[in-house]
């Protein structure tokens, strides 16, 4: 996956895998880069040579990867996108983990969880209006992300997610701890 280098060189080898909006391995062009999101333009390359989609679970380092729970890796069958619903749900996770201690661990108890959820979700729901809706909802993140999550809500509802998915989803309260899914989710689901 290509992207804007952010952050400084080995930066990989100097913290984890995580990054808090303070991390001081971002540079200061990087911290301009990530707060627009200009970073993740360049990989309209990886579209145009088919490695990515457009719409798409967000790839993860590997490191995360290695974490996935039997149900997450049915993330890894599918092409990666630049955006999926966890793209504009937390689309402020340097925020989320700024002042974390440890980064890593904040990301795989509070977001990570979510972020799998919904992915799961979109897989399951995923189709050309999806997509292009995920789409319009990213653009309209950037302008206001109070209104893009409001619109998201009602096509996660349309999906029958469980509540307490769509509530955290919602981002109008504190994100809980909680473990990720696992098959049994799913099954109950259908």
């Amino acid at each position: 996956m290509v992207k804007f280098r952010s952050m400084v060189v080995n930066a990989d080898k100097i913290g984890g895998a995580s990054t808090a909006s303070t991390d001081r391995r971002i540079t200061r062009v990087g911290r301009f880069v990530r707060a627009y999101k200009l970073d993740e333009l360049i990989q309209l390359w990886n579209v145009l040579k088919g490695d990515m989609s457009l719409v798409g679970p967000r790839p993860q380092v590997l490191a995360d990867a290695a974490l996935y729970t039997a149900e997450e890796k049915r993330m890894l069958t599918v092409r990666p996108g630049i955006t999926d619903p966890a793209s504009i749900v937390f689309s402020d996770e340097g925020e989320i983990l700024k002042g974390s201690l440890d980064p890593d661990l904040l990301y795989n108890q509070i977001i990570r969880p979510w972020k799998s959820r919904l992915a799961l979700a979109y897989i399951d729901n995923r189709s050309l209006i999806v997509d292009l809706k995920l789409i319009i909802l990213t653009l309209l993140a950037i302008a206001s992300k109070t209104r893009a999550l409001q619109s998201l809500q009602s096509l996660l509802r349309s999906w029958n997610l469980d509540p307490l998915v769509l509530r955290m989803a919602s981002r109008r309260e504190p994100l809980l701890s909680y473990p990720p899914p696992v098959a049994t989710e799913h099954v109950a689901r259908r």
